[in-house]
């Protein structure tokens, strides 16, 4: 979600109660579209981060420090020199805009008081930080922006600061119900559309709240709403405005099954009732967990781009080879059809004439008759010869066939199987038995003598609601280790069955063990498998001791010959990670 003028107003409202009043002791600029303030306040210090990054603008209350560059950048050394050691005065929200107006009291070289405005505007790729004398007149910016690059409005030193008005939207602090549905309804696009191309500051996924509240659907017409509806909606939002007001707001993060975060925002989203909710008392900190989650998952992806490719190639190679071997199985299906012509030949063969195409016979087996195609060229005797020759060649072929097939179904089990490791790497060193097991298998050519490398990443721990021991594998490797050396016989053993997935040990200690552990362990091996997305899936569950490894099979791959069964859902938020 984009920061929508909400989030903005609940942001003001956080630095405003924090920071104003607060002395600004440190200025940094960690990037080239960036700012980072330490400003002492009287309940403590706080560091504030401003980013004008085009494509992640934010700011937020951060717990972290950042290393500053060996040179400061003018425009850092511009803000240290009038406004280092400068006292905040005011945070302020224009409207429901995007925009942040930081006023500073500071003292100039003669020792008078003087005030400065330093403006952040989050608008996406148009975001700036720019800083004004007392006039708004503008001292300079973060990013330059003249005539040649914007026509509205030109971001220059000495001209004067105004918002450029480019959309003509109405401020929704201040509407009425004659307005709204004036505006709003008369729109041929969604209701939701309509919401957010009529009034700034509200974001798409705002706009969908506010039917959802409502009981509108968001992607009706505008124009076909009715006349109760549109006063309810209005309603609605309304009070949802009034909130904003009053600075009532429900900071939130959704996230999906997986834990990945799906929406942040400043108000309660209860259009995602499915969906967990984590609330926060701090606006900050959902900006700033928010997107550590969305860089973290980003980060991962990332590093393991390359191994995601050659799997994918690996295995879209490999299917296709399935495929093609699948039907030449399928066409060895005739040689006992070959064979039946060649039998059928040497006991009617006399009764062929020469140069005749096909031989009307009795199948002797059936007591149907039929008809059995003939080369007009060669004798009955040939004609035999050469359907056992094609007899011979298709059962070779089938015998070949069956041993490869094995091998090519083992090869794509692997590769898809890795594909699911690979979504749940959540660090770097998770990737690298990820790594080594592609190596092994020839997918990665090693260049060199193999060096191996430290592993440092380890199967997952949890405990249960029972306080029983419950572990994970990240990868094949770790699933083999887990079942085969770290497990004992009498601990219980669970899989997703027919699909990839982690392989979980359920400590027994030789006791019986409650149904909530066992329940517990099967959401994991829910959780942690290809079947994590849809919701509910079948685990297998048996002791450890009826799993076998066939010789020659694969990294993580076993069989099992007796075993329980449970459908479970995915949700482990109530196991603890140790």
């Amino acid at each position: 979600m984009a920061f929508d003028g909400v989030t903005v107003a609940a942001l003001t409202r956080e630095l405003s109660d924090h920071l104003t009043g607060a002395r600004i002791s440190k200025i940094i600029q960690p990037e080239n579209d960036a700012l980072l303030l330490t400003c002492k306040a009287f309940d403590g210090q706080y560091r504030l981060l401003l980013s004008a990054s085009a494509s992640l603008p934010l700011a937020y209350l951060s717990d972290k420090n950042q290393t500053a560059p060996l040179n400061a950048p003018n425009f850092c050394m511009l803000l240290r020199k009038h406004i280092g050691g400068g006292r905040i005065r005011s945070i302020t929200q224009p409207g429901l805009e995007r925009i942040i107006r930081f006023e500073i009291e500071h003292l100039d070289e003669m020792g008078d008081l003087c005030r400065k405005t330093l403006v952040l505007e989050l608008m996406g790729k148009h975001s700036n930080l720019i800083f004004c004398d007392e006039n708004d007149r503008i001292i300079d910016s973060i990013k330059h922006i003249s005539s040649m690059t914007s026509t509205v409005r030109e971001v220059l030193p000495g001209r004067d600061y105004f918002i450029p008005d480019t959309q003509s939207k109405l401020d929704p602090l201040h509407t009425n119900a004659e307005e709204f549905c004036e505006k709003v309804f008369s729109k041929p696009v969604s209701t939701a559309k309509a919401l957010y191309t009529t009034y700034t500051g509200i974001s798409p996924v705002l706009a969908e709240e506010v039917c959802f509240r409502a009981g509108v659907d968001g992607e009706r017409s505008a124009l076909a709403v009715e006349d109760l509806q549109k006063i309810h909606l209005h309603n609605i939002f309304s009070m949802m405005m009034e909130d904003v007001r009053q600075g009532h707001f429900a900071p939130c993060i959704i996230t999906d099954a997986n834990k990945d975060p799906v929406e942040f925002a400043a108000v309660s989203l209860t259009m995602y009732q499915d969906l967990p909710v984590n609330e926060y008392d701090s606006i900050s900190r959902v900006l700033q967990d928010y997107y550590e989650m969305r860089d973290k998952v980003t980060r991962i992806r990332q590093k393991s781009a390359d191994l995601r490719h050659i799997t994918a190639t690996a295995a879209e190679r490999t299917a296709r080879k399935l495929q093609l071997q699948e039907k030449q199985m399928a066409d060895t299906g005739k040689k006992d059809k070959y064979a039946l012509y060649g039998e059928l030949l040497h006991t009617y063969g006399y009764e062929a004439e020469p140069g005749a195409d096909k031989l009307h016979v009795v199948n002797y087996y059936t007591g149907k008759e039929m008809d059995i195609p003939l080369d007009p060229t060669l004798s009955a005797a040939e004609n035999a010869k050469r359907y056992y020759d094609r007899y011979s060649k298709l059962k070779r072929t089938g015998e070949a066939l069956t041993e490869q097939l094995a091998q090519t179904k083992a090869d794509l089990a692997q590769l898809e199987s890795i594909q699911t490791f690979l979504d749940m790497a959540l660090s770097e060193e998770d990737l690298i038995q990820v790594r080594e097991e592609l190596a092994d298998a020839g997918y990665i050519r090693r260049k060199g003598p193999v060096k191996k490398q430290r592993i440092t990443s380890r199967p997952y721990h949890y405990r249960s609601r029972d306080g029983y021991d419950i572990y994970v594998g990240k990868n094949n490797f770790q699933n083999d280790e887990l079942t085969f050396k770290f497990a004992s016989g009498s601990d219980w053993w669970f899989h997703a069955k027919g699909m990839p997935g982690s392989h979980v040990i359920l400590k027994s200690d030789g006791g019986e063990l409650p149904d909530g552990a066992f329940e517990d362990a099967a959401r994991l091996a829910a959780y942690y498998s290809a079947g994590r997305k849809n919701g509910r899936v079948e685990i297998d569950y048996v002791r450890k001791k009826e799993v076998k490894k066939p010789n020659g099979a694969k990294p993580g791959f076993v069989v099992y010959y007796t075993n329980y069964s449970m459908m479970i859902d995915t949700d482990i938020s109530g196991v603890t990670l140790v």
